[in-house]
């Protein structure tokens, strides 16, 4: 029997699977929307479910690793056996929300961190406080654990809560560098609700059995730790040093391979399978496009966008206040006026906004040190769109490849299957 190796990338708008034979080969790819709305983790989890049982049985008894990824920065409160709470405090505070009033504490227990981006209104640990002083006003809420989306649903395939990707961690305060925890979260009474860290790609257990029944897979299959989506994406192009990816989701996210770590404000810097990454990710991105436009709408009216013709407008077309990166500006408001009358003309503007906030992220990548790019891979579903790829040429000055069928459920994939012939696991702390 083949054996097989399952990714799964949780994303903004929806769950996607990917499965690649002990090749690396793809072989199997499909996505569905999530069933209620996105800041509810359950959504995530009965889509993941639904998604997996449309995937022939006979496929799924041959899958042998499973690897999550998920949105960075998403983050929730559960309760040690992973339960949710109940009323607002089940829901997770999604990865573009930032929490301004929480610097004061976050600076507190950081001190001198610099640029690291637990240190931003945008980091994962303001959002944790945020949750925390919600949590205060139940005083029978008892033990619980801080948990980001993909590790959250690592969780549950696992049956045990107690493991943190480290990628996924990073703008909760962990440093990839020293290999511990920033400043004072180490001391503070919180600190137990915290994750063990693994690297990404540690091989973790296998997948609980009433989990496993429920899903359809075959006993004994492992669980990979995974990364961000962004990441995840990068592993399934395999870029060398001197090519950029920018993934056109619902947000937009540019991403490198470096030499050696970089840090600055809105920067995030990863270690993925032995190499540095570093990125960032903007509020700007197709999730707004969406907004105005059916998919429908989007194809018709690129046709009739003449890319070697600006419009002149200059949006800034945020999905809403505030901006992570290439600026950090918690209040940084969008600019979506004056809408042209012509639907055509006003889908450009809005391209060539999201593509002057991306050439303005490789500047910023460049200033602190990243090497200069030759090309530039278009991956996410944007990377469908041939009239905005010689937009974004136009305005960048470098060839831009579209890669649309390199997912981060593939990254996913690849990295599992790259783990499956891995017994024993070995965390590290």
């Amino acid at each position: 029997m083949c054996k097989l190796a399952l990714g799964i990338d949780f994303g903004t708008s929806g769950v996607r699977l990917a499965l690649v034979n002990h090749f690396g080969d793809s072989l199997h790819e499909q996505a569905t929307t999530y069933p209620g709305p996105f800041e509810h983790p359950e959504s995530w989890r009965q889509g993941f479910l639904r998604l997996l049982l449309e995937v022939p049985f006979e496929l799924k008894q041959q899958i042998r690793a499973v690897a999550l990824a998920g949105t960075s920065g998403t983050l929730l409160l559960c309760r040690e056996d992973g339960s949710l709470f109940a009323d607002g405090l089940g829901q997770a505070l999604p990865y573009h929300q930032a929490c301004a009033s929480q610097l004061p504490e976050v600076r507190r227990l950081l001190g001198g961190s610099g640029a690291h981006p637990a240190t931003q209104a945008s980091g994962s640990l303001a959002r944790a406080l945020e949750l925390m002083a919600m949590a205060r006003e139940h005083a029978t809420l008892g033990p619980f654990l801080i948990r980001h989306q993909a590790d959250w649903l690592m969780g549950w395939l696992l049956g045990c809560w107690r493991w943190g990707e480290e990628g996924n961690n990073l703008r909760l305060g962990w440093d990839l560098v020293s290999q511990g925890w920033l400043g004072s979260l180490a001391r503070e009474p919180w600190f137990s609700a915290l994750p063990q860290i693994v690297p990404s790609g540690s091989v973790l257990g296998t997948v609980a059995p009433a989990v496993g029944e429920a899903l359809g897979l075959s006993p004994g299959c492992q669980v990979v730790a995974g990364t961000t989506d962004a990441n995840a994406a990068v592993l399934a192009a395999d870029p060398p040093l001197d090519e950029g990816i920018t993934v056109l989701g619902s947000t937009l996210v540019l991403k490198q391979f470096v030499p050696e770590p970089i840090q600055g404000t809105g920067l995030s810097c990863h270690r993925v399978n032995g190499r540095w990454l570093v990125g960032g990710a903007s509020n700007t991105g197709a999730a707004l496009l969406s907004r105005y436009f059916s998919s429908t709408m989007l194809e018709e009216l690129s046709r009739q966008i003449d890319p070697k013709v600006a419009t002149g407008l200059q949006l800034r077309p945020l999905l809403g206040r505030g901006e992570r990166f290439p600026v950090e500006d918690p209040q940084l408001e969008p600019i979506l006026e004056p809408r042209p009358v012509s639907d055509a003309r006003f889908l450009q503007a809005l391209l060539e906004g999201i593509t002057a906030i991306e050439k303005q992220g490789w500047q910023r990548l460049q200033e602190l040190g990243s090497p200069p790019i030759r090309r530039i891979l278009t991956l996410g579903g944007g990377a469908r769109n041939a009239q905005w790829r010689l937009l974004r040429q136009r305005v960048l000055g470098i060839p831009i490849l579209n890669r649309p069928n390199l997912s981060a459920a593939l990254g996913m994939a690849l990295l599992a299957q790259g783990k499956m012939e891995v017994i024993s696991p070995t965390p590290a702390r």
